[in-house]
């Protein structure tokens, strides 16, 4: 079920020749500076743009859904996907990460489109919440969108904000997280085993969750929209970091790296391969 707007139709083909787009633009930018969080955005690519052109409503009014990229360190993605959506503007990329432009490695509130300043792990989820149940007194039909990182579901005030959503019934919230299963410099069920099974834990606090491959745009899509919007809704999408790039897949070192000229040629050949295949 979903609220009249812009996303009737969903393409899927479209979705994924943007979302191979946006790999391509993210390599061309790693060029221009000494390290980015490449990876970390290649594993939340097909979540975030499902979220701005498939399952938010965004019509210019007081109601408009709000996106919070509380994965801060994945904001490379959105940062594209405002400048083709006529936000942010070309020179905004552009100058990405350099003393003149005004993008940094993570989102900060005051830039155009984006609703908080994220990055510091753990507290996007209790933004969201807070924003829903403003929203809900202001008796505003908003939807908050928060993209989560499996990493900041070890920070205690994630699992406040999980059990507070339940607690207030805000059904307006809808939670996304980036299961990558990596954090830091290691793999999630190596180092915090006790995290799984993530989808149990959110339902025992109260929540509907629903889980898909991360990568998939139409499942992503059919998951959120058939929820039954009576609680709090979890789409757990189980993603690799790195995706899209061999050598950069699962690999802890790509977190924060640029790749040279020749890893560039090799990551760009790859996805042109992967562009042609689905032309």
């Amino acid at each position: 079920m979903t609220r009249p707007g812009h996303n009737e139709g969903f393409d899927v083909s479209a979705a994924r020749r943007r979302c191979l787009g946006y790999r391509r633009r993210i390599l061309g930018m790693s060029q221009k500076v000494s390290a980015l969080h490449a990876a970390p955005a290649f594993s939340c690519i097909e979540l975030t743009d499902t979220i701005y052109y498939g399952l938010m409503d965004r019509r210019g009014s007081e109601d408009d859904d709000v996106f919070l990229m509380s994965k801060g360190h994945g904001c490379l993605v959105q940062y594209l996907i405002l400048n083709d959506l006529g936000i942010l503007s070309d020179a905004d990329i552009d100058l990405y990460c350099t003393a003149e432009g005004r993008l940094g490695a993570h989102p900060d509130y005051g830039v155009p489109g984006i609703a908080a300043a994220t990055g510091s792990l753990g507290h996007g989820l209790g933004m969201a919440v807070g924003m829903a149940q403003a929203d809900r007194i202001l008796s505003r039909s908003t939807r908050v969108h928060v993209l989560l990182s499996d990493g900041e579901m070890q920070e205690g005030s994630s699992w406040e904000a999980v059990m507070m959503a339940a607690n207030l019934g805000l059904s307006s919230v809808i939670a996304y997280l980036d299961l990558n299963d990596f954090q830091g410099l290691g793999r999630t069920s190596a180092l915090h085993p006790a995290f799984y099974p993530v989808a149990d834990k959110w339902r025992a606090f109260g929540w509907e969750v629903a889980e898909v491959d991360g990568h998939d745009a139409a499942a992503i899509h059919e998951a959120v929209t058939r929820r039954s919007m009576e609680k709090p809704f979890l789409l757990v999408g189980r993603t690799v970091k790195g995706r899209g790039v061999s050598f950069m897949e699962n690999e802890p070192i790509w977190h924060y790296r640029s790749p040279s000229a020749e890893e560039y040629g090799q990551a760009l050949s790859e996805l042109t391969e992967v562009t042609s295949r689905h032309a």
